[in-house]
């Protein structure tokens, strides 16, 4: 189904310990709790703070984790510090040289960089270090970032005051893990568009897009790195600094909606109740007579739970999933997507036929998928499919980082919703309010712009 789906771009994890561990397979465990955030290419850099100095070791492919990193190549990569990153490309092609971490030798020693987000203001970067004589291997904002750190540090004390300039440079979406032959230096962007958390196993400190990812290797969560600041894990210990400013705050609301998985918090609220209390919002706004609510797998589940619970009509699982089925989104064609998808997702014809069903998604971008599904249903006895999705329209794209498609794929930035109700075959079609996007989040302030228009950060 991921080929009508949005895609985060990516995920980053660090690890960082005085001891001799083996910071590798924490990574290893980390990456693979954050590969619903890319599955486009894995990689993952480390040093031993024991041996020679500047002697980090970096390995990266394309591929899921399982896929890249085989027990044999992870006996390779010693030391007891590192960062690792997953990646979905939106920025720069799906390509090696833009998998991460990026990975520098230079005339200070060696530095490497895993980063999430977007950055709006890359270009102008890159130029200006094209024209000082650089020479780039890929397209991602990322290779841009770390040469300019690398660059910055050659006329400043320490790579920690390098970073926070750069850092002070970039514009947009980011959440940054800079690792150096002794040092972890974690930075969040000012408006708290990507996410970033800090945890300790032990004496092992580790930082991770998602919580989740920090209790896949046993260590607890601590808090979030707060918006504009930059942390800074060191032989002598950990300290922190804030060192972006921004006039607001705005988190990225689709992480709440479908990319954070179910058992992570970001910045105090919980991905799970976040998306129970957006289904409550649909049954209270929008009720309909039914006889069973369902979820499109595995994203709709947890509103359609909501909604369950709010309407008091049954919830029930209608669809068999096939996990086994591969990647569609990187099918070659169309038509092989569309029969992937058709293979990886089953109606169970006991839950839906001759009921009145409420089918709930999380959002739709071209609709294409979803008329499959409505279609199967259908064929299958469902007597009405009243869709209700637990987002309001996609009308702009994002430029933070979000694999948002521009406005000419996006089907209702041209359509009515009556128009889309009759193209995906449904009885019914709401969307989630905007109005009820800060009370799915307890209040926080939000980067709704992919549903307003309004962008934090000037373009």
């Amino acid at each position: 189904m991921e080929n009508d789906r949005i895609h985060e771009e990516c995920g980053v994890f660090g690890v960082y310990s005085r001891e001799n561990i083996k910071a590798a397979q924490y990574i290893y465990y980390g990456l693979t709790a954050l590969q619903h955030r890319g599955q486009e290419s894995a990689g993952m850099a480390v040093c031993d703070t024991c041996g020679p100095i500047g002697n980090i070791c970096a390995y990266k492919d394309m591929g899921l984790v399982n896929e890249v990193f085989h027990r044999e190549k992870l006996s390779t990569l010693v030391g007891n510090i590192g960062i690792g990153h997953v990646r979905y490309s939106t920025a720069g092609g799906s390509t090696k040289e833009n998998a991460q971490p990026v990975f520098i030798n230079y005339a200070k020693g060696t530095i490497a960089l895993a980063h999430n987000g977007n950055i709006i203001n890359i270009d102008s970067i890159r130029e200006e270090l094209i024209k000082e004589g650089a020479v780039f291997n890929g397209n991602a904002d990322s290779e841009v970032i770390a040469y300019k750190i690398a660059e910055e540090r050659m006329h400043t004390s320490s790579i920690e005051t390098a970073s926070e300039n750069v850092a002070k440079l970039l514009k947009g979406g980011f959440a940054l893990l800079i690792l150096s032959p002794q040092k972890l230096i974690c930075i969040r962007d000012p408006w708290g568009l990507k996410p970033l958390c800090l945890g300790k196993i032990d004496d092992i400190y580790v930082c991770a897009s998602e919580s989740s990812a920090l209790r896949a290797i046993g260590a607890d969560y601590v808090r979030d790195v707060e918006p504009g600041e930059m942390v800074m894990i060191t032989p002598d210990g950990v300290r922190s600094k804030h060192i972006l400013e921004s006039e607001k705050q705005a988190h990225c609301i689709f992480e709440y909606i479908y990319f954070a998985r179910l058992d992570s918090k970001m910045d105090g609220i919980s991905v799970y109740n976040a998306r129970i209390e957006g289904g409550k919002a649909l049954a209270k706004r929008f009720p309909v007579e039914a006889d069973v609510v369902t979820g499109v797998p595995d994203s709709g589940l947890t509103a359609a739970a909501g909604y369950a619970q709010y309407s008091g009509i049954p919830f029930s699982l209608a669809f068999a999933k096939n996990s086994y089925v591969g990647r569609t989104f990187i099918k070659p064609t169309q038509e092989e997507r569309t029969s992937a998808v058709s293979i990886k997702l089953r109606v169970i014809e006991d839950v839906v036929k001759d009921k009145r069903v409420v089918l709930i998604d999380d959002s739709i971008v071209r609709g294409t998928t979803l008329a499959n599904i409505i279609k199967e249903m259908r064929r299958f006895g469902a007597k009405e499919v009243h869709v209700r999705i637990s987002s309001p329209p996609f009308l702009h794209p994002c430029f933070y980082g979000t694999d948002v498609p521009d406005n000419s794929q996006l089907i209702a930035n041209d359509h009515t919703k009556e128009e889309i109700r009759m193209s995906i075959g449904a009885d019914s079609l709401e969307y989630l309010c905007i109005d009820d996007l800060e009370s799915m989040t307890g209040g926080l302030p939000l980067c709704k712009a992919c549903f307003d228009g309004n962008y934090p950060v000037t373009l």
